[in-house]
């Protein structure tokens, strides 16, 4: 099924591509996904799958929010880490409410607020939302922890309990299932899959760096899996999926 973007910000979010690694864009379409592996640990509470990643990174089970794979679980601006009606500048924790006035991780003067730098590019603990809401030993993914995660994995678009999303399948057998949750902004709430990372757009303040995959059918009817590491607007609501290390 086609699937067409209804909101503007979507589709120029799309466009401002960040591409992060070369292995994107790459994967099979399958049915109801009946290989989920199960969980090879947990941690405070919360499980995790090995797949045995060069890092030694665990990724969660269930995103942030959520109480299985397949669920959307919480929507969280980048930065944040608590869930909030509305998803827009003036809401931004750390904005003076307006476009381009950032009071923190901002290493551009033209986007800060009276100026304003810091030059921080990752997110600090404090202000991670797997790290606030699961605890210490759980954080978001860095941009380049995706990148492992797809350039060690199969990917499978699939469903798992009639829940579209992607699975990621380890050369170990092991997998973990990211549904496609969404986003959120203002009053819209999108689908397809999007997940942010704690990484900092290079290019400009604006944006985190996030992982999105949806299915589309091109002009012969085909369908193709379509994953990619892009950017997008940190006021925005995305997903959060987990990782701790050993």
């Amino acid at each position: 099924m086609v699937r067409i973007f209804k909101s503007m910000e979507l589709i120029m979010a799309v466009a401002a591509v960040c591409l992060m690694c070369f292995s994107c864009g790459n994967g099979n379409i399958g049915n109801e996904s009946d290989n989920y592996s199960k969980p090879t640990g947990s941690l405070n509470g919360h499980d995790y799958v090995d797949l045995g990643l060069p890092s030694g990174t665990l990724w969660a089970t269930c995103n942030v929010g959520a109480n299985k794979p397949e669920e959307k679980g919480t929507f969280f601006a980048w930065g944040e880490t608590t869930p909030k009606e509305t998803y827009k500048e003036s809401t931004y924790k750390y904005s003076n409410g307006k476009y381009h006035e950032f009071t923190k991780y901002c290493y551009n003067k033209y986007h800060g607020y009276n100026y304003y730098t810091d030059n921080r590019t990752v997110l600090e603990p404090s202000d991670d939302a797997a790290t606030a809401n699961w605890g210490s030993d759980w954080r978001m993914p860095t941009s380049d922890e995706m990148c492992e995660l797809d350039n060690n994995c199969t990917k499978t678009w699939t469903t798992l309990n009639g829940v579209y999303g992607l699975l990621f399948t380890s050369p170990n057998g092991n997998c973990i299932f990211l549904p496609e949750a969404g986003i959120k902004h203002e009053d819209y709430t999108g689908g397809v899959g999007w997940y942010w990372s704690s990484t900092l757009d290079d290019h400009s303040t604006e944006y985190g760096k996030c992982l999105f995959f949806d299915i589309d059918v091109n002009k012969y009817g085909n369908k193709f899996l379509r994953s990619n590491f892009l950017i997008y607007h940190r006021a925005h609501g995305l997903s959060v999926r987990p990782v701790c290390s050993k």
